[in-house]
C-alpha cells in the first residue's frame, strides 16, 4: 500500500479492516520532522479537506492572530477560533498547549498569570513585538500560499 491508499482507506473509499492503517501509519514521517514535503491526513470517515488537515504552520498564524486581537488564556483562544470559524476550525488541547508554548519560547507570544472571569488562575497570551512582525510575515506567507493554490484550484479542466 501506498500513500494514496492509505488515505482512500481514511476516506470510507474501501472497506476492510482499519487495525492495517496504524502499522502503515506508523512508517510515515511526522510533519514535525526535518525534510517532511509529504501533507497528509488520515480520518475514518472525514474527506482530506477538513480543518486537521492544514498545511503546517498555520496553527501559528492563527494563534498569532488570535492573541494579536486580545490577551486571552489557552481555552479562550480556542474557543474564540471555533466561533470566528463558524466552529469550523477547532484545536485540541493537545495541539494548542505545545503551539503555545513553541510561540513563547521563541519570544512571539507573552505569557502573564491572570484571574479568569470565573475566579481561576489562568496563563493569558499576548502578542509581543516580535510576534507582531511573524503575524506580518506569517500573514503574507499565507496570503501567497492561498493564492497559489486558487490558482491552481480555479484551473478549467480539459
Amino acid at each position: 500500500m501506498n500513500l494514496v491508499d492509505i488515505v482512500s482507506w481514511g476516506n470510507g473509499e474501501h472497506s476492510g479492516p482499519r487495525s492495517v492503517l496504524p502499522n502503515l501509519l506508523e512508517r510515515l514521517p511526522l510533519l514535525t520532522e526535518g525534510g517532511c514535503d509529504i501533507l497528509a491526513s488520515v480520518t475514518e470517515t472525514e474527506a482530506m479537506s477538513k480543518p486537521t488537515d492544514l498545511v503546517q504552520g498555520t496553527l501559528d498564524l492563527l494563534l498569532l492572530k488570535i492573541v494579536a486581537l486580545e490577551p486571552l488564556h489557552a481555552w479562550a483562544i480556542s474557543q474564540r477560533l471555533k466561533q470566528i470559524s463558524g466552529e469550523v476550525l477547532q484545536v485540541s488541547d493537545g495541539s494548542l498547549y505545545p503551539a503555545l508554548h513553541k510561540l513563547e519560547q521563541e519570544g512571539w507570544i507573552k505569557a502573564e498569570w491572570k484571574v479568569t472571569e470565573n475566579g481561576r488562575r489562568a496563563k493569558f497570551y499576548s502578542l509581543t513585538r516580535p510576534g507582531r512582525r511573524a503575524l506580518e510575515r506569517e500573514t503574507a506567507n499565507w496570503e501567497r500560499l492561498a493564492g497559489a493554490i486558487s490558482q491552481v484550484v480555479r484551473l478549467s479542466e480539459v
